[in-house]
């Protein structure tokens, strides 16, 4: 449907344009986007749009519940009630997990899937205010954004239902809930569990203090925990009848950090003593460290996930410990999409991103002054509003994440919206406080729109799902999908 030609609007746009210099007609974003999208798709972003109140309701509801990874009862049953109000069928409790779910619209192909998170990291309740105040002592925060994550989630899918039903579009939406992302469990045990299998195209996005799509890797990773045990003894009267659990996970830890010195500079080791003893006079019969490893390349995390288990069964072996060992999951590294990355940045470009008042302006600065204080940070902006370039990234990023799982078995894209003060560190209580306040909710609602409108393209027009596929099947041509996971291993429903 094209828009209707308004003389008075070509002739202000033409003589400011001349003015300009640039000698072009200039068009407000709205017009761009009456221009650019199909009518099946401004559909879509127009639903996002009248549905604002609503997403940003949902928002709120779920920073307030701000469930850790595997406990989002309240914020997976409340997307699932909304889903299922607009006619999707859906499936909860997939996987083993009773917070993960699966909704379905539509019929036939392409299936195109939506990713929606919805975990909080504990420890970092934060009120929406630009100075650290928690709402309480312990509680947990969304300082990954996870909360406007699966809000835009739902939106989109919601979006692509309404043009799916007004424009008789051939193809399905899925809207993916998947829980526990900080710890990297959801997606990995949903994929073992079939929960992708017929997928066509997978697309996702992440609340950022920037706005781009990224085209690039992540970091592969495998969560491990080692328990070893010993005998009980008083520590001071007869130490020598004791076997210490505890002197087992210290010297694995030190064979560990000696490791570092032979492994490439990509690599990562970290870890955490989650159970050291109860008190210093009685020597530890059980003891249990967690390792995060990382590497760029699946391949390397394999050798370096065996040599860390040498380390472990030598511990055991000087102490006289017993050992045992939990792989909680294994992410594997981003498997970048062109044609999909170039179809997402063309509907973030198309659409636009949204304006931030003086106010938000003022709000993102006083975020920024604690950083400035302490680290001597500079901040060119308070928000950086800008939609980035579309580079193919030739290093690996720092973080990983379990979507990478399912980018090794479907083609997959994703993009970031601008949610944050410009410069906030990741799972930073500002983070909280940002995805909690208009800044967020303006980054939420664009992601939303993007998403939508990428998920119809996709359905109008067959050939750019083949263009996906035949990218992913290239960069595939090398690869073998292994993961560490012990086969038939259902999902740790207890982190720690």
């Amino acid at each position: 449907m094209h828009a209707k030609w308004d003389w008075k609007r070509w002739w202000t746009g033409s003589v400011v344009g001349l003015l300009l210099g640039s000698g072009c007609l200039l068009l407000t974003a709205a017009e761009k986007e009456q221009s650019q999208l199909s009518s099946a798709q401004q559909t879509a972003v127009q639903d996002v749009q009248q549905r604002a109140e609503d997403l940003k309701a949902v928002n709120q509801s779920i920073w307030n519940y701000a469930e850790i990874g595997l406990q989002e009862t309240k914020s997976s049953q409340l997307l699932i009630e909304k889903l299922e109000a607009e006619g999707f069928k859906v499936k909860s409790g997939v996987a083993d997990m009773p917070t993960a779910f699966v909704a379905s619209y539509g019929s036939g192909h392409p299936i195109i899937g939506i990713l929606a998170e919805y975990d909080a990291l504990p420890g970092l309740s934060q009120k929406t205010v630009p100075y650290r105040e928690s709402l309480s002592e312990e509680g947990a925060g969304h300082a990954c954004g996870h909360s406007g994550l699966g809000t835009a989630a739902l939106g989109a899918a919601l979006a692509v239902k309404e043009a799916i039903d007004k424009h008789q579009l051939k193809g399905t939406v899925r809207l993916y809930g998947t829980p526990a992302e900080e710890t990297g469990l959801g997606k990995v045990y949903m994929l073992l569990d079939g929960q992708f299998k017929d997928l066509d195209i997978c697309l996702h996005w992440h609340p950022a203090n920037i706005t781009n799509v990224h085209l690039g890797s992540s970091k592969a990773l495998v969560s491990v925990k080692f328990t070893f045990t010993g005998l009980p003894s008083h520590a001071s009267v007869s130490p020598e009848s004791g076997v210490s659990a505890l002197d087992a996970v210290e010297l694995m830890n030190v064979g560990v950090n000696f490791m570092r010195e032979h492994v490439k500079e990509d690599a990562r080791m970290h870890y955490v003593i989650i159970d050291g003893g109860g008190q210093p006079n009685v020597v530890p019969a059980k003891a249990t460290v967690w390792y995060y490893v990382r590497a760029n390349a699946h391949e390397d995390l394999e050798r370096y996930y065996h040599w860390v288990v040498d380390i472990a069964k030598g511990a055991a072996l000087m102490t006289r410990t017993k050992l045992s060992i939990q792989v909680d999951t294994d992410n594997h590294e981003l498997i970048p999409n062109a044609p999909l990355s170039e179809l997402i940045h063309e509907k973030l470009t198309v659409i636009g991103p949204p304006e931030f008042s003086g106010e938000e302006k003022a709000f993102a600065r006083r975020i920024q002054q604690p950083l400035i204080e302490k680290f001597g940070q500079t901040f060119p902006v308070a928000i950086d509003s800008r939609v980035h370039t579309l580079v193919e990234s030739r290093t690996s990023s720092k973080g990983s994440t379990d979507v990478g799982d399912i980018s090794w078995h479907i083609p997959t894209g994703g993009l970031r919206t601008t949610c944050f003060a410009a410069g906030n560190p990741g799972h930073s209580w500002q983070n909280v406080a940002c995805i909690g306040s208009s800044i967020g909710e303006k980054g939420i609602l664009y992601a939303a729109e993007a998403l939508a409108a990428t998920t119809v393209a996709l359905m109008e027009n067959p050939a750019l799902v083949k263009e996906a596929k035949a990218d992913f099947d290239q960069r595939m041509k090398s690869r073998k999908y292994i993961t560490l996971i012990p086969k038939g291993q259902k999902p740790p429903v207890k982190i720690r």
